[in-house]
């Protein structure tokens, strides 16, 4: 039988008051706390690392962050995140190498049901995200479950991705789509 951890991480509907899921939250509540009043680059750094499910060596992100669990946050080498971040990350959030975040990104996996009986069961799913490689998120965007962006896609500011996109595009608008192919060059 699943736990409710289980069926969180897997996407299924789940119950956010089990006792085991309240008491990583409030972990999670704990290391952030002290992640956002430390002036210690290092500290900071070494809070992410015990925090997260997975990080390259690089790893940058300046204050506030917010975050529902941290375990369920991969990120790869070289990343960077700019002031006021929030990565709910109630299922997996995976991020490639040489990704940069914008201020006040917002990179949410939790949905709630659309039936007002289902909502306020106090149920809750979600869908993961994933983002590859040479991603650059602008400031004030945000990415909601479900979504798979490919390597060297860019996100202009303000846009909201509600959906998948291949590789070498600029996405705009709410909902965001292809404003533009970038080429890469060698």
């Amino acid at each position: 039988m699943s736990t409710e951890k289980d069926k969180m991480i897997q996407g299924e509907m789940y119950d956010p008051s089990d006792e085991l899921l309240m008491k990583e939250r409030t972990n999670a509540r704990d290391v952030i706390h002290q992640f956002n009043h430390s002036v210690s680059r290092e500290e900071r750094t070494a809070l992410l690392k015990s925090l997260f499910g997975k990080t390259g060596n690089s790893i940058h992100i300046e204050p506030t962050l917010r975050v529902d669990y941290g375990y369920n946050i991969h990120v790869g080498e070289n990343f960077f995140a700019n002031f006021n971040t929030v990565i709910l990350d109630v299922c997996p959030v995976r991020i490639g190498d040489n990704a940069m975040l914008g201020n006040g990104v917002s990179i949410v996996t939790p949905e709630h049901p659309l039936d007002a009986k289902g909502r306020n069961s106090g149920y809750e799913f979600g869908r993961p995200i994933t983002i590859g490689d040479n991603c650059w998120i602008g400031t004030g965007a945000t990415i909601v479950g479900g979504v798979t962006l490919g390597n060297n896609v860019v996100v202009a500011a303000g846009a909201v991705v509600t959906k998948s996109f291949p590789d070498n595009v600029l996405l705009a608008g709410v909902p965001a789509r292809v404003v533009k192919e970038i080429d890469q060059h060698p």
